[in-house]
């Protein structure tokens, strides 16, 4: 009786060997790369500071779509949210088979403007340049952001080129235009009372010039040219007032650029993905269905 099972025991056990090997291939941990590895512009030093990184979580291979988002949590320009507004958000991708990069850039009161626009473009030119190799789509790069990270990520759909193709180094060729993007309750205005001083005052300095105020009310920077953008925010944020994502979706209505703003009724400043609140927890549900309405998460 134990003989005539033996063959039987073998070819199971060989049997479920291939699956499990291609669970263990589809496992791909994150690992982090420092963004530019001889120094970014304008660093002061050479402490964790001074060096903007990005992680990277790929989607399982089996699950993945050709998409990726460049992530930038919020903090005021001063602090990063790295869990909530950052590796969940990178986990949330992840089970929509897109892969996510989130992004550590410079702070105050260290750094201020240009460093961390210089750092998120970048990122979008690291991700983008290296697409082929990261199972990417090269026009299915994405930028999403949060809080003040949601003001870098609006620069970042307001402020880019298309890359230097002299330059010797080829991440720098690329284009550091986000193809959409996604704005959480952002920072968006520096020019009214419905700002965030404190994010403000930590990018542009206390005493900042006109100039620079308007450059960096990203509502003033919107044209043809953005790429289609996703807005959520609450009525209860007193934190950023929702007429943020008003100004820019208006923008947005005025020079002709695609896109959705939800503005919902409960939650405090800085909900993340907000599981516990009933109807906002849908903001990113809405926002998978509008990645999918554009092509984005097509396989």
């Amino acid at each position: 009786m134990r003989r005539s099972l033996l063959p039987i025991l073998c070819l199971l056990l060989c049997s479920t060997l291939p699956c499990a090997f291609t669970q263990a291939e589809d496992l791909l941990l994150p690992k982090t790369v420092v963004l530019w590895p001889d120094g970014a512009p304008g660093a002061k030093g050479t402490e964790p500071v001074d060096i903007p990184t990005l992680t990277l979580f790929p989607a399982a291979v089996r699950s993945r779509t050709a998409c990726g988002v460049v992530i930038c949590p919020g903090g005021g320009y001063r602090n990063l949210a790295m869990g909530h507004e950052g590796n969940d958000i990178a986990a949330w991708f992840n089970s929509l088979g897109v892969s996510a990069y989130v992004l550590q850039y410079r702070l105050a009161p260290n750094y201020q403007h240009p460093a961390p626009m210089h750092d998120v473009q970048r990122a979008i030119r690291y991700v983008r340049a290296n697409a082929q190799e990261l199972g990417l789509n090269p026009e299915r790069i994405g930028v999403l952001g949060f809080s003040a990270g949601g003001h870098l990520a609006s620069t970042a759909a307001t402020h880019f080129s298309e890359g230097n193709p002299q330059s010797a180094d080829p991440i720098e060729r690329a284009s550091c235009r986000p193809d959409f993007a996604i704005l959480c309750y952002p920072v968006i205005t520096f020019t009214n009372s419905s700002m965030h001083r404190g994010s403000r005052n930590n990018l542009i300095g206390e005493n900042p010039s006109e100039e620079l105020i308007q450059l960096l009310s990203n509502e003033l920077q919107v044209t043809p040219q953005t790429p289609p953008t996703f807005l959520f925010h609450t009525w209860e944020d007193t934190g950023v007032p929702p007429l943020n994502s008003l100004l820019f979706y208006q923008a947005m209505l005025k020079h002709g650029v695609k896109g959705e703003l939800h503005i919902f009724q409960p939650g405090r400043h800085g909900v993340g993905l907000g599981h516990e609140i009933p109807g906002t927890n849908q903001w990113n549900r809405l926002a998978e269905i509008w990645m999918k309405n554009n092509g984005w998460l097509a396989r």
